[in-house]
């Protein structure tokens, strides 16, 4: 990954405003969830998008306490 020149500094609380122009290019709005992973020496942030606990998939997901079910998982869960 290539730096790309814009410098921000964390305020007081421990709290930093990512660049309007990234927040744009990868469509994050207001009150979108992001998610926070270390990488090597670095915090990569991306917009946080949910998948199933199981088998990683995002498509037709349940929320069961904080945790994402596919359909499929949900079902093979019920028949056993």
């Amino acid at each position: 990954m290539e730096p790309c020149g814009i410098v921000r500094r964390f305020d007081r609380n421990g709290r930093i405003v990512p660049p309007m122009e990234m927040r744009l290019a990868l469509d994050i709005g207001d009150n979108d969830p992001v998610e926070f992973t270390l990488e090597g020496d670095g915090i990569v942030i991306r917009k946080y998008h949910p998948s199933c606990a199981f088998c990683g998939t995002s498509e037709e997901l349940t929320e069961f306490k904080g945790r994402y079910l596919c359909a499929t998982c949900k079902k093979e869960i019920a028949e056993k």
